[in-house]
């Protein structure tokens, strides 16, 4: 806290207002990857890695954006029309203003200096955490009363309309809505969603980066959704849907040959099977049947590898030698793919040996080095108030 409002007055000015810090966490899925815009169900946590943000006014009618993670800045002006600058980090804030301009808010002169602690590019929603940092501070410093599904719906409308990134709900609600302790169960048709107790006992969840570029994440991430999109419209013509999670493993396998597409059928077979999976964790977890999440876990993986097709190698490795490690009960990739991280479910007294040994394995498959996060479930968005 300190030394970001003394960053903060370095950069703007020592006579700069006194700013109000905000943090908003990442995320990590722990099974249901690429439901979420197939309006199926996810199990996410936001976790104690995320991003802080000092905001304050100005006394004039400029917007004033910094980072401590990166080197470009940005200074516009209100009373002009907000356009996408590149591909800068900026334009995550900058699509949350817009949005909230959209909804008749007049923004003020305000100085914003962001800093995050979430691996860029590692799949854990760092995207999602500048979004609703920002929309959480807008809303506390203008008074605008948006409730938290507001502001969600607020930050991935940001995502998909300004920033060009066809996200689900999924990363924005598990930041906005976590709980310590807790995974949110989540409905992405509905957003009816359910508290559920992470009671981990003597294991943790461990965070491994492949850190491995994710060059081709956004172009496949589309390309998925749109190979869904057609799916259901071949599925449609027999049983109407609006989306494949609508459909039970036992229906969609009377129909599935109504997809004409062999890829597409891979894509649905994926969904469906994923949606059903993620109720059995959820079931698993209110039982305290580690074991059968685990399972799960590695099921999760093996269907996002060979009929979703958003793996990799390296990702690969990673769960593979998870699953020779003593004490691993889990492992998945987690995100959107194509490098990003995976999160294994490891018993604590074997952590150290887990990351050993897979660090060491996946180094000599891979060439790449490894880093290793013991995630915790944590608060949601909020303000951090002086102690």
């Amino acid at each position: 806290m300190s030394k970001l409002k003394q960053e903060f007055k370095n950069i703007f000015g020592q006579s700069a207002d006194e700013p109000r810090v905000c943090f908003a966490p990442g995320r990590v899925n722990l099974i249901g990857g690429h439901t979420d815009y197939n309006g199926g169900y996810v199990l996410p946590c936001s976790i104690q890695y995320g991003t802080l943000l000092a905001i304050g006014f100005r006394n004039d009618n400029k917007v004033k954006a910094h980072s401590l993670n990166f080197p470009f800045i940005v200074e516009i002006d209100i009373d002009k029309p907000l356009h996408k600058i590149g591909n800068e980090w900026v334009n995550f804030p900058l699509g949350v203003m817009k949005e909230f301009q959209g909804k008749g808010v007049r923004l003020k002169g305000m100085n914003l200096l962001f800093y995050g602690d979430i691996p860029n590019g590692a799949g854990l929603s760092s995207s999602a955490s500048v979004e609703m940092v920002t929309a959480y501070a807008l809303n506390k410093l203008l008074g605008c009363n948006f409730d938290t599904i507001d502001m969600i719906k607020i930050s991935q409308l940001a995502e998909n309309d300004f920033v060009g990134m066809n996200c689900g709900i999924m990363d924005q609600f598990a930041v906005g809505a976590g709980k310590k302790d807790k995974a949110v169960f989540l409905n992405c048709d509905t957003l009816d969603y359910d508290l559920v107790p992470l009671a981990l006992k003597a294991y943790s969840l461990v965070i491994t980066n492949t850190n491995k570029r994710r060059e081709l994440a956004d172009s496949k991430y589309n390309e998925r959704r749109t190979e869904c999109e057609t799916a259901v419209e071949n599925l449609s013509a027999t049983e109407p849907i609006r989306n494949l999670s609508e459909l039970t493993m036992e229906k969609f396998e009377s129909i599935k040959n109504k997809i004409t597409d062999i890829v597409g059928r891979k894509r649905a077979n994926h969904v469906i099977y994923e949606n059903q999976r993620t109720m059995d964790a959820v079931k698993a977890l209110k039982g305290n049947d580690l074991n059968k999440f685990g399972k799960l876990m590695f099921q999760s993986h093996y269907s996002l590898k060979d009929d979703f097709e958003v793996s990799c190698d390296e990702l690969d490795v990673l769960v593979d030698e998870a699953s020779k490690v003593k004490g691993v009960l889990g492992s998945r990739m987690t995100g959107g793919g194509f490098g990003g991280c995976t999160v294994s479910l490891v018993k604590k007294e074997s952590i150290q040996e887990f990351e050993e040994t897979v660090g060491k394995n996946y180094f000599e498959r891979t060439g790449l080095k490894a880093d290793f996060y013991i995630a915790r479930a944590g608060e949601g968005v909020r303000e951090i108030l002086d102690q």
